[in-house]
């Protein structure tokens, strides 16, 4: 078993091409891996891969998680000796502390939810690491990344290790792959046309698709893009932040779709 300070790559077959990651907020390249689980040679994501990035918390207040486990320890192969031994601090919930990031995953992907997030990224906006976090937080099947393979993942809080992360050159490389799936893919913008989110009731399997900060999705977005949702505004600013506008869109599809679980609770 291995401890959660290494990089993972993440999984999936076909169209697109999964991601290894860096330590977060680092710019990192990102190497192409063959589909694999989490657990990927941490070698691929480059020099300091294996040294667990900051928490969101370092430098705020008491520092989250837990010390080393007493003795005697559980036995149980998801849990993991080095964090046994030395503590867990990560960002993660309690019921997973002391868990291999590898049992992490596999327990997160026996629950995952059916729909899929994807984000343009032209310009390495910052808002991208939010959205992952985002989409972590309401645990999407998968993540794509539209565009430039590098992405700003300082927002994300190590939550994309947790992930299974996909890219696309493209979005005709992101429609072809979904057309393969059977997604419907639901730009979400405040643009002419548009139809009120508040009033559509999303696909249960679809990928939600929003574009950067500023310029929102792009023209060629909004061609493959089987609608377009907006969400309604009822202040003097021009539009919302992307990453605060792709949490309500993922949430709209949570509360239609998903078990609420009980506080405290995975769902």
């Amino acid at each position: 078993m291995s401890s959660d300070s290494g990089s993972t790559g993440s999984t999936g077959s076909g169209g697109g091409e999964s991601l290894s990651e860096g330590a977060a907020g680092l710019e990192l390249p990102v190497v192409s891996a063959a589909p694999a689980g989490p657990g990927t040679d941490p070698e691929a994501a480059g020099p300091g891969a294996d040294v667990e990035p900051m928490q969101y918390d370092d430098g705020f207040g008491t520092e989250i998680g837990v010390g080393p486990h007493p003795l005697p320890w559980p036995v149980d192969e998801r849990y993991d000796p080095e964090l046994l031994a030395h503590g867990d601090r990560r960002n993660v919930g309690d019921g997973y502390r002391y868990w291999t990031r590898e049992a992490i995953v596999a327990d997160l992907d026996l629950r995952r939810h059916d729909f899929h997030v994807a984000v343009e990224n032209w310009g390495h906006d910052f808002n991208i690491g939010s959205v992952v976090r985002t989409a972590n937080a309401f645990l999407a099947k998968e993540i794509h990344i539209v565009g430039r393979r590098r992405w700003n993942r300082r927002g994300a809080m190590v939550t994309d290790r947790y992930q299974h992360v996909r890219h696309h050159p493209d979005t005709e490389s992101l429609t072809a792959w979904a057309e393969s799936e059977g997604l419907p893919i639901i730009g979400i913008d405040n643009l002419p046309g548009a139809v009120p989110l508040e009033r559509t009731e999303l696909p249960r399997r679809c990928v939600l698709l929003f574009g950067q900060e500023g310029p929102g999705l792009t023209e060629e977005a909004r061609k493959h893009a089987a609608m377009v949702c907006s969400i309604a505004q009822f202040g003097s600013t021009r539009s919302i932040n992307a990453g605060a506008a792709a949490a309500i869109a993922m949430h709209a599809w949570v509360q239609r779709y998903a078990e609420i679980p009980e506080v405290g609770q995975r769902g």
